[in-house]
């Protein structure tokens, strides 16, 4: 079986995560999907294929003795920014041009939109239709661990020993929370939860979650003049305090950026909440001090309380973790040159799980997937592509010495 045919089958598991949900995994359909992988993973032959209690799915393919163990590590769940209920894939060859993902909406995929189109032309692209995400971020990277360990099981040629794993949760920012290193016991790791084939990532935002709640007084309209404190608009206030040049819209590349993810509030209370990325961690600390700045600006206006800012640790730039063994860097870039794929090494505009891995002892950098414009009905993976990425793991196997 190819990997695009298995990620075909994956999509249809409805696995979105919940951020407001404290259990793990944060959704049902996690679980699922990890008992249809370990099934699938025991019929191959990977004898110890398991998940455990919280909904993380291991598995070995034992390899040669001398060789190390590696990992390939991605996640079940998809993101909560576009609905992943009732996915419904399409193939579909692009000869150029715009590509019609739902004729009855009117909804188009267009090149003029997004120009990644152009370089896969003449190939089969797996699209949405165009009213919910596709799930490559990361059931493409699930497809391909799985079909690179078919194929190893099946390989007569020595490799490496390959750790499997699954994690959930990811995209709300705990799939390694409960992630057994000492129980995976591999000597390095990669995620494979990139993007478009050849990105190679061993650096990543420094992340912080900030939850601002504005507190207000409700007085009857009528009689409210200065009385009346709308909480609402002190937080629009509080907003426009904000550097509009550091914003995703307005960022790319080590540009860092603070988001407002939600808000949600009435005239007694709002609720803003954001979130922080930088490479540079001083930058990082920086946002921080300018939301506080804003929030002690606006107590001395409205009153002390009114404004209260805090903020959480999310995960850290992996960088300084794996530069002490760039070797696992260098064999992934000699691996895609051996299969035909040119490298490009690019900063991770966002967090894996691999980023909080590496600071738990197992380095891991990030791998390509494939898959263009994740979190939207927009996005996209070429079948072709998730080939060449299974080959390129293939040949990380083998090549691990």
């Amino acid at each position: 079986m190819t990997a695009s045919e298995r990620f075909l089958r994956y999509v249809t598991y409805s696995t979105q995560s919940d951020e407001f949900c404290e259990t793990c995994p944060s959704t049902p359909g996690q679980k699922v999907l990890g008992e249809a992988l370990v099934k699938e993973m025991l019929d191959m032959g990977i004898a110890d294929a398991h998940m455990d209690e919280n909904g993380y799915v291991y598995g070995t393919v034992p390899g040669a003795p001398q060789r190390p163990a590696v990992g390939l590590i991605a996640h079940m769940d998809t993101a909560p920014d576009c609905s992943g209920e009732n996915v419904k894939p399409q193939c579909v060859v692009h000869t150029g041009g715009d590509i019609c993902l739902n004729e009855e909406l009117g909804i188009y995929l267009r090149e003029s939109e997004h120009e990644s189109l152009c370089h896969h032309r003449g190939k089969t692209l797996i699209v949405t239709d165009g009213t919910t995400l596709l799930g490559a971020d990361n059931k493409a990277g699930i497809a391909e661990i799985m079909t690179a360990a078919q194929r190893l099981l099946a390989s007569k040629e020595p490799h490496a020993t390959l750790r499997i794993g699954f994690t959930p949760d990811e995209e709300i920012g705990r799939g390694a929370d409960l992630f057994d290193v000492a129980h995976f016991a591999a000597d390095y790791a990669y995620t494979v939860d990139g993007g478009a084939l050849g990105e190679l990532e061993y650096e990543n935002f420094n992340a912080s979650a900030a939850q601002v709640t504005v507190k207000g007084l409700s007085i009857h309209p009528g009689s409210a003049k200065n009385k009346l404190i709308n909480s609402q608009l002190v937080a629009m206030e509080f907003q426009s305090l904000l550097p509009s040049q550091q914003r995703p819209e307005t960022t790319e590349g080590y540009e860092g950026f603070i988001h407002l993810t939600d808000m949600e509030g009435d005239v007694e209370k709002t609720v803003l909440r954001h979130i922080l990325r930088d490479h540079d961690a001083r930058k990082l600390a920086k946002q921080q001090e300018i939301m506080e700045v804003a929030a002690q600006f606006l107590n001395s206006k409205y009153g002390s309380g009114t404004v209260e800012v805090a903020v959480k640790e999310s995960y850290r730039n992996m960088r300084e973790k794996i530069e002490p063994c760039m070797y696992i860097v260098d064999r992934a870039v000699e691996a895609m040159e051996q299969e035909g794929i040119t490298p490009k090494i690019v900063p991770v505009r966002g967090g894996t799980d691999g980023a909080r891995l590496s600071y738990m002892g197992l380095p891991c950098p990030n791998l390509c997937t494939g898959g263009e414009n994740f979190h939207g009905r927009y996005e996209y993976i070429p079948a072709e592509d998730m080939e060449k990425v299974t080959d390129l793991l293939v040949r990380l196997l083998h090549n691990a010495k």
